[in-house]
């Protein structure tokens, strides 16, 4: 089967470095096969952050660094019509369920509680809104209250039995329902979220290999719970190693000295920047 591999990126501000990595890795993947393909995707669904003029500084940074792409660019932002096909999808299958908190009321019951069970991510959603009936679901919608939805984790555990995903740097691993509690699946404010839409663009792309950063490894065990529960495609994975600062941390957008924007205008040469990532990548 050919290589089918895509870069991601929200456009919120330019790229940095660890981006660069990330495309850089999935770019020369697709290519190590002649029939490959890279694909660009703009996961630009957060309106209140994502900006035309960020995509645009992302695609010239990705072709100073002689990245292209095969086809043209998907845009989440274009495709809200497939998600909430999906999210319907779910609801019949009663896999979701309504949240009505705030994060003040979250806050607040963990702290009640003592706190709440941890993640990968941190604390996991306490479950306060699961245990409500269909009756009182429903009174609360129709009164207009604001709410989110959210996977039953336990749920769609069950009802998708022993699951497992293939990694290369991790082997094969099986999925933990458990891993991120009951992760929101649609927003009020942004509409679908990640999880969501990361799985139905990966099978409408039909991505074969999924390449992104170690920080989203624990995230797959959500997307494989998705995939299953709507009759998707299941791709192999790669999670990569995290390209850190000076500090050990992760380069985050804020790093404005390690963006490919600023390292180009220090004129440094695209070539052997692209090197540098890639000697970093093979590690």
């Amino acid at each position: 089967m050919a290589i089918v591999t895509r870069f991601a990126p929200s456009p919120t501000g330019r790229l940095h470095l660890g981006h660069a990595m990330s495309a850089c890795f999935a770019y020369d993947l697709a290519h190590a096969q002649k029939a490959g393909r890279f694909l660009l995707r703009m996961e630009d669904i957060d309106i209140s952050r994502c900006r035309p003029e960020f995509e645009a500084g992302i695609i010239e940074d990705l072709k100073w660094l002689g990245l292209d792409w095969d086809d043209n660019i998907l845009r989440q932002s274009e495709r809200q019509d497939a998600y909430q096909s999906a999210f319907w999808k779910l609801r019949e299958l009663e896999l979701l369920y309504p949240c009505f908190c705030t994060r003040t009321e979250i806050q607040a019951e963990i702290e009640a509680m003592g706190g709440a069970p941890h993640g990968p991510e941190g604390p996991l959603y306490p479950g306060i809104c699961k245990s409500l009936s269909h009756e009182q679901r429903d009174q609360r919608i129709r009164a207009g209250e604001s709410h989110a939805w959210r996977l039953d984790s336990e749920m769609a555990g069950r009802m998708a039995g022993s699951l497992e995903f293939e990694d290369a740097r991790h082997g094969t691993i099986a999925v933990d329902p458990s891993l991120l509690g009951d992760v929101v699946i649609t927003r009020k404010d942004i509409g679908v979220s990640y999880h969501l839409a990361v799985v139905v663009d990966d099978a409408f792309q039909e991505i074969t290999l999924i390449s992104r950063g170690q920080d989203l490894l624990a995230s797959t065990h959500v997307h494989r719970l998705l995939q299953r529960a709507l009759e998707l495609p299941v791709p192999r994975y790669h999670h990569h190693a995290l390209l850190l600062d000076d500090k050990g941390h992760r380069l985050a957008k804020r790093a404005d000295s390690q963006s490919v924007a600023a390292l180009r205008k220090a004129g440094r040469n695209p070539t052997e920047l692209l090197a540098t990532i890639r000697s970093f990548a093979a590690r």
